[in-house]
């Protein structure tokens, strides 16, 4: 069935392909807000054990509305992991050896990427795609990425 929502295909496959992107990257931060919350270590370990299953319970409904978003566009959402590693510009952690302080730098840094790539989407979907419900949905995200951006800077000063 076609998707009959007043924008063209080209105009749903733009903002189709932004979400793509958008979901593995979120995908990438949820395993690896995890991959912290389980390995995390040293005298912080019990209040960023709980801050981090904070967040990655967060970034578990975030990736479900980005592709319900995307279904919602009329596309099929990706939902594999060679998809995802394919796609995704959040790169995995694969040091265990981590300090707590480096963890929560490196968490800060990918909600700063997926900030930046949010900010160009937001004006990408409403100016060169006219649709303005993913773009108003992307606001919605970077504001979240962009309060827990803001509590990840506040642990490292």
């Amino acid at each position: 069935m076609t998707t009959d929502i007043g924008l063209n295909p080209q105009q749903l496959l733009g903002s189709v392909a932004i979400l793509n992107q958008l979901l593995a990257d979120e995908f990438a931060l949820y395993v690896k807000t995890r991959n912290y919350h389980w390995n995390v270590v040293g005298p912080q370990f019990h209040d960023l054990h709980k801050f981090f299953e904070g967040l990655y319970e967060d970034l578990d409904e975030v990736v479900d509305e980005v592709a319900e978003r995307t279904r919602s566009l009329g596309s099929f959402a990706p939902a594999t992991l060679a998809e995802y590693s394919k796609t995704a510009t959040i790169k995995e952690d694969t040091n265990y050896g981590l300090k707590a302080e480096q963890m929560v730098a490196n968490l800060l840094k990918d909600n700063e990427q997926i900030i930046k790539f949010l900010r160009e989407s937001v004006d990408k979907t409403q100016d060169d795609f006219g649709d303005a419900g993913t773009a108003d949905f992307l606001t919605g995200l970077m504001e979240k990425h962009e309060k827990t951006a803001w509590m990840l800077r506040s642990m490292t000063v």
